[in-house]
């Protein structure tokens, strides 16, 4: 049974590519990205890419950010706007690049000039791989989440809860709470007695609590 793994990598350097420099000039977020290449006219060899996206913010918002992209809309439905535009073939970007590996992007999406992409590995070895040369060219990547195929005899996937985005007194009130039984029920101790073993106040608590959760089931979910 294969044993492949789904990840998703995020690139805090707006300007990896053009759609991460257009969504921070513009606060706007860019989804159902497609990508595809053409000849830049019938009698040259050169090539174009030509790049779509669907958004919600306003037409006016890319005037200002990107004078120069000729972005042309070509769909609109309710208040999603579906724009295209060229960009130059040789311009280097993390999806192109992970097209060049072999894995192509099955999600792609841009929110704040922050693009996020999902992509497919056969296995650890070619994950790792890929991880490193992305790393290697683009030095903001980060890995967001990763999802193994389910095992022979299971019935899910299994997730991998990256722990390291949580702040150190975000994981010492997870397992604060944890140990004194706040999760079980019926509970062993409150939110006033997890907070009081804590120093701090139950409001504090349920923040911090509220936050680490948060993070952890955008993992899970």
């Amino acid at each position: 049974m294969p044993s492949g793994i789904r990840t998703t990598v995020s690139f805090l350097d707006a300007d990896v590519c053009p759609l991460g420099a257009l969504s921070g000039r513009a606060t706007a977020t860019l989804s159902s990205v497609a990508v595809a290449e053409r000849r830049a006219d019938a009698d040259s060899p050169s090539r174009v890419r030509v790049v779509e996206f669907s958004t919600r913010t306003a037409p006016e918002a890319f005037v200002d950010a990107a004078p120069d992209a000729a972005l042309r809309p070509i769909f609109e439905h309710g208040e999603t706007i579906r724009y295209r535009f060229d960009v130059d073939a040789d311009v280097d970007c993390p999806r192109t690049r992970l097209c060049e590996l072999g894995c192509p992007v099955v999600h792609h999406e841009v929110r704040a000039g922050v693009p996020k992409l999902t992509f497919y590995a056969e296995d650890y070895d070619r994950l790792r791989d890929v991880v490193a040369d992305l790393r290697e060219r683009f030095p903001s990547m980060d890995i967001e989440r990763f999802v193994r195929s389910p095992a022979e005899g299971t019935s899910g996937d299994d997730v991998f809860v990256d722990a390291s985005r949580l702040t150190d007194r975000q994981l010492e009130v997870l397992e604060t709470a944890h140990e004194m039984g706040y999760f079980e029920r019926p509970r062993r101790a409150n939110a006033t007695e997890v907070a009081a073993a804590l120093g701090i106040g139950p409001t504090t608590f349920s923040e911090h609590l509220a936050t680490a959760q948060s993070k952890i089931l955008d993992d899970f979910l």
